[in-house]
């Protein structure tokens, strides 16, 4: 079992009999709320909480989205989320990678790559994004390990 990236932050949950659908396997809209979860833990235990974006006018939303499905999780599935800030512009714009697994197999179940803007909280609109958002670097084994793969998340190029 091994990540696609080093030094995942993780967020671990299981899947719950509300979250599956009628095919008996986790809905698809459901990933993506364990995806802003997952970004929302990091943020937290980065330092940057739900209450002083509040405070700052400032946060991240979501400008665009890649998801590629993989494999169906399951009611009851231990499942670990993990997630990479992989782009950091320090003035509007944050990459996050992840990556969803089934902890009883090590089967990757997603893999996701989220495009990021800040904007006012109070208008919606892009705002350059505070100091404490320098929180979201990219860590040097992060980046060294980015720069020697052809990414999954590029149009045309087949997942893993």
């Amino acid at each position: 079992m091994s990540w696609d990236l080093p030094s995942p932050f993780i967020h671990r949950r299981v899947a719950h009999h509300a979250e599956i659908d009628g095919y008996g396997h986790v809905n698809n809209a459901v990933y993506v709320a364990w995806l802003d979860d997952c970004a929302w833990a990091h943020s937290i235990e980065r330092g940057i909480s739900p209450e002083l974006c509040r405070e700052l006018n400032r946060g991240m939303a979501v400008w665009r989205t890649q998801i590629h499905y993989l494999r169906s999780a399951l009611e009851g599935d231990q499942i670990e989320v993990a997630t990479w800030p992989v782009n950091n512009d320090n003035r509007l714009r944050i990459e996050r990678r992840f990556q969803v697994r089934r902890v009883g197999d090590g089967e990757t179940l997603l893999r996701a790559l989220i495009h990021y803007v800040c904007i006012d909280l109070q208008t919606g609109k892009a705002k350059r994004m505070p100091p404490q958002f320098t929180q979201y670097t990219v860590l040097p084994d992060v980046a060294a390990a980015i720069a020697a793969e052809q990414s999954p998340y590029e149009p045309g190029v087949e997942p893993r």
